[in-house]
């Protein structure tokens, strides 16, 4: 298992479209992929799951992940994180 705690970046948070880019990137993966924020861990491909953190912007979330391609999983959502879940522009 790996595990990354990162900042969200974008300016509204983890609301619908940024939390369906992750739920969408997750699902592409075999490995159990959970997020953690304010000590409620949920499955990240579960839009509803994430959508009830509620994750607000400039907070840390962990993300834990866990399967055959655990690495390839978690580089990639730390660079979508990184890129502001490609929803907004520079």
């Amino acid at each position: 298992m790996v595990s990354q705690t990162v900042r969200i970046l974008n300016r509204h948070g983890l609301h619908t479209r940024p939390a369906t880019v992750l739920v969408t990137l997750a699902a592409q993966y075999k490995s159990e992929i959970f997020i953690t924020y304010k000590n409620v861990r949920v499955n990240a491909k579960s839009i509803l799951g994430v959508l009830v953190l509620a994750v607000e912007p400039g907070a840390e979330v962990t993300f834990d992940v866990d399967g055959p391609d655990e690495n390839a999983a978690l580089a990639a959502i730390v660079k979508l994180v990184a890129n502001k879940f490609n929803t907004e522009q520079e």
